[in-house]
């Protein structure tokens, strides 16, 4: 007790209170402290939505130097789902980006869940996404193979602020295939009844809506109309749901899909991308393998108007003529549901490598 040093706040004559309650004295910048940090996570919650990056055995430098050029980044609240691996094989590539992940908060504070086991995507999705929206009501989702712009921070922070209350939307993609990109659209923005997994965000309010059992399957299987109407995003859509359904893959996004088509929603686009995806073709994919070229689109490298949206049908019609399949593709998914996919896969590299 002898060695215990004095906290005691001291009067002293003449002096006042010698710091306590003038603007120099430590009580007076440890309470400023407080209330500064307490506006900052205030500013944090109400107006940064909190970013969720999931990641298994590729690095995750690229992504991270992608966001560090978004002004909001730093201010932001970043969660990190690491998976576990799944072989021997991968284990040294989880131990590496887990690794370079310890590097980073020696800049920026992160929120990492290492997983002990391999979950798998869309397992580690549902759990991470659910996890963070839960308290923050909102959230921007980025998986490790991606790259941004230095405006998609920007560009969804202020979407999900400005349509929050909006039902006609399920969702905010940051990327936009460049099918679009001679079209000269009337604004930056538009809709599609179809969301994308490359660089995203939604609320609470539609995450919770997700029936992840896909429970009305049948009524859509036994219905011509229907399907005819849930593939007005793209007609590989009913065959990806079908192989969920039948176990054959194993996707959360295809099940975001059908909900979002359940609630008669749409997503909102950029004209001109804010994301690339680097996962084709660079050995660590799972469920990126094949062709890019289609879907490669130059960053936008401005700040985007989020309140004008484009809603004319000639817009849809070309992005759903863009997303609809090729026959090659089409015998992919039969392979899929029948057998003999991997075979197929083996001799699809080999067309894409000569």
């Amino acid at each position: 007790a002898a060695n215990r040093p004095d906290i005691s706040v001291q009067s002293h004559p003449g002096h006042g209170d010698s710091g306590l309650h003038n603007g120099t004295g430590p009580y007076k910048r440890f309470c400023y402290r407080v209330v500064y940090d307490g506006i900052i996570f205030i500013y944090r919650l109400l107006m940064l939505s909190p970013i969720v990056i999931f990641c298994y055995r590729r690095g995750v430098r690229r992504l991270f130097d992608s966001l560090l050029c978004n002004s909001e980044f730093l201010d932001s609240e970043v969660f990190v789902f690491s998976d576990g691996f799944k072989n021997e094989e991968d284990k040294q590539d989880v131990i590496n980006v887990r690794e370079q992940l310890n590097e980073i908060q020696k800049f920026k504070i992160l929120h990492v869940h290492e997983s002990p086991h391999n979950k798998g995507l869309a397992d580690s999705v549902i759990h991470g996404v659910s996890k963070v929206i839960k308290t923050y009501g909102k959230v921007i989702v980025l998986e490790d193979d991606l790259e941004v712009s230095p405006f998609f921070l920007t560009y969804m922070n202020e979407a999900l602020d400005f349509y929050r209350d909006d039902m006609r939307l399920w969702s905010i993609s940051g990327y936009a295939p460049p099918v679009l990109n001679d079209m000269h659209l009337r604004s930056d923005v538009f809709l599609f009844p179809r969301g994308s997994s490359w660089g995203w965000a939604t609320w609470k309010d539609r995450w919770d809506k997700v029936d992840w059992d896909v429970s009305r399957f049948d009524e859509l299987k036994n219905s011509k109309k229907l399907k005819r109407s849930f593939n007005k995003g793209g007609d590989d859509l009913f065959k990806m749901l079908e192989l969920q359904v039948l176990g054959k893959i194993d996707s959360w996004a295809i099940r975001w899909y059908f909900s979002q088509f359940e609630n008669q929603m749409k997503t909102l686009y950029p004209a001109f991308s804010l994301v690339k995806n680097h996962g084709f073709n660079d050995g660590y994919g799972t469920h990126t393998t094949g062709g890019y070229a289609k879907w490669d689109s130059e960053f936008m490298i401005s700040k985007l108007n989020v309140d004008c949206v484009d809603e004319s049908e000639d817009v849809e019609t070309k992005m759903k003529a863009y997303r609809d399949i090729s026959l090659l593709t089409k015998f992919g998914y039969f392979t899929r549901k029948y057998g003999g996919y991997h075979f197929f896969k083996k001799i699809q590299s080999l067309l894409f490598r000569h």
